[in-house]
């Protein structure tokens, strides 16, 4: 099995990257705008809603990516699970605006917010993997 040169395996992360922080960005607005600014702000679902999402994905893709092997399977790997959901999912964003809720004095909710996230993100993880498992 050949492998990919440091070049094509940049581009699949940058290109995937550039379109999961693109999905990245409208999943927040479409967020915001259903739900409006103020629920918005005052908890941060678009977040949440992205770590969980992109963690089912990242479960998807990792029951497929056990599944099959080769050079194809590191182009996969490459361009979706590090770049497109590295650059969709936010954890980065998530300790900033766990910190936030720390900051204003909404340890509770900061509690509540990290414990969901975590264990939502596993569960969702764990739901791709068995459903690719039970797809074989």
């Amino acid at each position: 099995m050949s492998t990919l040169s440091p070049l094509a395996a940049t581009l699949n992360v940058a290109i995937g990257g550039a379109v999961g922080a693109v999905l990245r960005y409208q999943a927040g607005r479409g967020i915001t705008a259903l739900l409006g600014p103020k629920t918005v702000m005052a908890f941060p679902w678009a977040t949440l809603t992205v770590n969980v999402i992109g963690s089912m994905a990242m479960g998807l893709l990792a029951g497929w990516l056990a599944r099959h092997g080769g050079l194809q399977n590191e182009q996969w790997r490459l361009l979706i699970g590090v770049g497109l959901l590295g650059g969709f999912t936010t954890f980065s964003a998530f300790s900033l605006e766990l910190m936030l809720l720390i900051e204003r004095g909404q340890s509770g909710l900061a509690l509540t917010y990290a414990l969901v996230s975590v264990l939502a993100g596993l569960v969702g993880l764990y739901i791709g993997l068995i459903v690719m498992r039970l797809a074989a």
